[in-house]
């Protein structure tokens, strides 16, 4: 198994210090094994496809299901919260830290603009992927 940089991946075991798995968008219990590895949520290559590191169950897990709820496993205070176009480019002037709570209600304030396909959530410590918002 290699990530987006062809690296292997890493194989740990979980201490149930918040390992949240951005498959099933749960916590990986303690003495459960996870996986790190570089991600990059994008199809194409270009300067706005970000990759960082992200934890996944090691163990076959069901996908989250689409919610317009804030994932449990986004419990920091903030959270950075940007728009992107068809192309996967990010739209300027759409980016910001975003309150946790108010997560749903900007995601619906930058998807109401056309131009936006999909907003991606990060952290606003360490830029990690967290989750991805699109049009239901």
């Amino acid at each position: 198994m290699r990530d987006a940089y062809g690296t292997p991946v890493e194989r740990h075991i979980s201490t149930g210090d918040i390992y949240p798995c951005r498959h099933c968008l749960g916590e990986i219990p303690a003495g459960k094994p996870y996986l790190i590895l570089a991600h990059r949520p994008f199809a194409s290559q270009n300067a706005f496809a970000e990759t960082g590191p992200i934890f996944l169950c090691a163990t076959p897990c069901a996908r989250a299901h689409s919610s317009d709820k804030v994932p449990g496993t986004l419990r920091a205070d903030q959270f950075i919260e940007r728009g992107y176009d068809e192309n996967e480019r990010i739209i300027y002037g759409t980016g910001g830290v975003t309150p946790t709570p108010n997560i749903p209600s900007r995601a619906r304030v930058l998807l109401a603009d056309p131009s936006v396909a999909f907003v991606d959530i990060r952290s606003a410590a360490n830029t990690c992927f967290q989750c991805r918002i699109k049009h239901a």
